[in-house]
This record gives C-alpha cells, structure tokens and sequence, in this order.
C-alpha cells in the first residue's frame, strides 16, 4: 500500500510512504514483550512512599524505598512505563551534554568533574545490571558511529577526540570519509567517529526488569491510576487520585517528559519534546549489514537530531528522530521520518514501515538533568533525551536520598533548575527552534 500523507507546515517535501500490510502505530518493543501487569487492587489509603510515574526513574527509585522497608506505592496515569521508557530507541551512551570546558566555567571544575564522573557511572551501572544473571535487557555492546553532516563537522569531531578532558578519556577510532564505507553503507557522511564502549538495549526489556526489581523489593505499582491533585497534609502530603485520596509521608515526581499541571513548579522547568520512530518492513539481513555493518548505533552532528540501529534480529533499520515539533499522531510524521532515512540510506527507498511511536522526553533550559527534594516532595527528572542510563541511574540515587542513605547525595546537589519568563510548560518557542535548527543543518553550520 503506497500512500502520501501530508506534512506539517515549513515540513520537506511529501514524501510517498509504502505501509506494510501489518503496519501498526505502536512501538516495534510491543511485538516481542509486554508491558508490565499491574499489582492488584484495592490501593492503599496511607502509605511512606508515593511514586508518580511508573517509567525508568520511579521503578528504580521506588526499589530503593522499599528495599529500606518503607511501604511504597507507585502509580502511573496510564499503563505501566507507557510513556518514553518504553518508546525510546535504546541507545547507552555518556549522557551529559554540556562539554565540560562549558560546564567548569558555569559551575566550578569540581562541581562539573563531579558530574562528569556520574555520566560515566551510570552507563557502568547500567552494564552491570545487564550482565546480572537472569537479567535480560537486550543489552547489544555494538558501539555507536557519528556520522558528519559537512566536512566541517568532521574536522570539529577530530579536533575533540584529540582535545578529550584529561581523566575522561573514552576510547574513540577516527574513521575518515573514504574508510566509512567499512562503519555505514552511505555516502551521505563526511566521515565520523566510533565509540566502541557504546551500547543498546531493548528498552520495553529494561522497563520489565526495573518492575520486577521494584515488586520483588516490595512495592506495589498500579496504572491507569492518575495522580489529579497534591496538596501538604500535616506532616506529609494528601493525593487526589483517579481512585480516590491517599496520604504518603514523601512524594516523589517522576514524570519526566509527561510532567503535566500537578506540580506547575516543575512543569515550568521541563520541555515536553516528541521523538518519533519508525521500524522499517522485514528486509534482507545481507541488506542490513551492508548499511550498518557492525551492528552499531547511529547518530550524526546535524542539530535536528537523528539516531539509527538495526533490530534486535538484524533483519530492520529503525530510524529515528525529531520529526514534528508536537505532533501527537506519529502517522502524520511517517512522510519525514522517511525522507530522512532515505537521505542517509538511499538503497532504503522501496522499504515498507511498519512501525511508528512517538513518545516524549523532557529536555531542561540548562541541558542538564536535576533531581531533589524539599518536605518530603522530591523530583527526578529532565534527562535530554538521555533518559536510558540516566534515569536509572538518578532514580536509584534519589530513591537512597529519600531514604536518608548518604548514597544518593549526587553532584547535583544545590544545581539551581532554571525556568525562563513566561514559560509555564507549553513549549511554544519549540517550533521555531526547531526551523532554525534545519536552517542550520540545510546550509552546513
């Protein structure tokens, strides 16, 4: 079935789509595993510990509370892990986004050393949980290539491999463009550079085993239950919630990129942003490790981002990115997301999709994560599109804190968590960004 779509406005041209015959806007993850089963009713009226939001930072963090033998719910509006950490596309990588150049003179060098360090640890933390036995996520150590959009973006990735942050050294091969051939079956780079220390994991695989961590730890974790209002109450807080009023002693908020008008103090300082994704008809295997032969994580230096990784199985390219500024029907974005996976991978032309998702991740004014509490109301959240290792990461680390482990005092710490003038959650600003980012992709820069 080949059917053309229209694009949103200032979009590229239309793009004609081939479905296949079992296309579905659902994330490919659904085909091979479940979301988790909610615990059994009836909720609780009192309890030590409740966790809003049931992805990546509220199963870890809730582990860690009920490891401490505090009672601890979790509650989630919709089903469980149904928002980006089971819609991602897997990609473990050093998270930070800042250059630590950047960061010491914002912050202090000790304080941006001390972030440094915990972008490294919680890609470490994240490898050792999938090497536990019996734990199963997926975990794929392929390593990641960078693709440059433009000559210049090859020279400036160069230059920073040879310019690393002494102590911070990662391994990294420089693959000029007449070799890339050996790392990407397009000519579309410049070309870029490998991270052989990369990974990815089966992100709906990784949501399963954080739940299972969090029940057997004793926690109890509910969807379809929305969290409506908050209010203190004495010595703790009163939730207004889709099945009636619970008192909990601490409250954390783990909503990340589904931050929504609960806490308007932390949706004014989120900025919900859509990823979109589309999994490509069953082709070849031969095709496949022709484009990436070494089964690598893709990603380029264009500022409106792109990442890329065969299936699982080897026998799909699943290609995403930001493809619409707030469309919420991924179909609609299906004509771009083509379009640009057929620039890098021309030979992709004919291919079927047969898979769209979309979900939203949560980036910060500062491009920094943030975490922290204050009268028992904690937060964890805005990892910039880096939420895999992340928010495992600092959701353990903000679940030891709400239990008073010393373990889960972070360089976060104090990191004021900025907002701007007349923000107050709805990103309107993003779509104009988002046109001056192509602009400048389009002319090289």
């Amino acid at each position: 079935m080949v059917v053309s779509l229209p694009e949103p406005p200032g979009a590229w041209p239309r793009a004609d789509v081939s479905f296949a015959p079992d296309y579905a806007a659902t994330p490919f993850w659904n085909d091979d595993a479940a979301l988790p089963a909610s615990s059994s009713p009836p909720l609780p009226t009192r309890t030590d510990v409740l966790v809003v939001g049931a992805g990546y930072t509220g199963l870890a963090a809730a582990r860690e509370t009920a490891r401490a033998g505090r009672s601890t719910l979790v509650l989630d509006a919709g089903p469980i892990g149904g928002g980006a950490s089971s819609r991602n596309g897997g990609q473990i990588a050093f998270s930070l986004k800042p250059e630590l150049d950047a960061l010491t003179r914002r912050l202090g060098a000790d304080l941006a050393e001390g972030l440094y360090r915990e972008g490294v640890e919680a890609v470490a933390e994240l490898r050792a949980l999938a090497s536990e036995p019996a734990v199963d996520v997926g975990w794929h150590a392929a390593g990641c290539f960078c693709g440059a959009h433009t000559a210049r973006h090859f020279d400036r990735l160069r230059r920073a491999v040879e310019a690393q942050p002494r102590g911070f050294e990662a391994r990294v091969l420089v693959v000029p463009r007449h070799e890339q051939q050996a790392e990407i079956g397009t000519d579309f780079y410049h070309g870029g550079v490998v991270y052989p220390d990369d990974a990815a994991v089966h992100p709906l695989k990784l949501l399963t085993t954080l739940h299972a961590r969090a029940i057997d730890a004793g926690a109890a974790v509910h969807d379809h239950c929305a969290v409506q209002a908050l209010a203190r109450d004495g010595n703790g807080y009163l939730a207004q919630t889709a099945r009636g009023p619970i008192r909990a002693r601490q409250v954390l908020l783990a909503t990340n990129g589904y931050t929504a008008a609960l806490s308007p103090w932390h949706q004014r300082r989120v900025i919900p942003i859509g990823s979109y994704i589309i999994a490509t008809e069953l082709l070849d295997p031969a095709h496949v490790r022709r484009l990436i032969p070494h089964g690598r994580n893709v990603v380029d230096t264009r500022h409106v981002v792109v990442y890329i990784r065969p299936s699982p199985d080897g026998r799909r390219i699943l290609f995403g990115g930001r493809a619409a500024a707030a469309e919420r029907d991924v179909t609609k974005c299906v004509p771009r997301l083509v379009r640009m996976m057929r620039e890098v991978f021309p030979s992709l032309a004919t291919a079927k999709v047969s898979r769209a998702w979309m979900g939203l991740v949560a980036f910060t004014f500062d491009t920094l994560p943030h975490l922290g509490g204050r009268d028992g109301l904690y937060y964890c959240m805005g990892y910039c599109g880096q939420g895999v290792p992340m928010a495992t990461y600092y959701g353990r680390r903000i679940g030891l804190r709400m239990v008073g482990d010393p373990a889960g005092v972070t360089a976060l710490e104090g990191v004021a968590f900025p907002t701007r003038p007349f923000y107050r959650g709805h990103p309107w600003f993003v779509p104009a960004a988002v046109a001056a980012y192509r602009l400048r992709d389009a002319v090289g820069l």
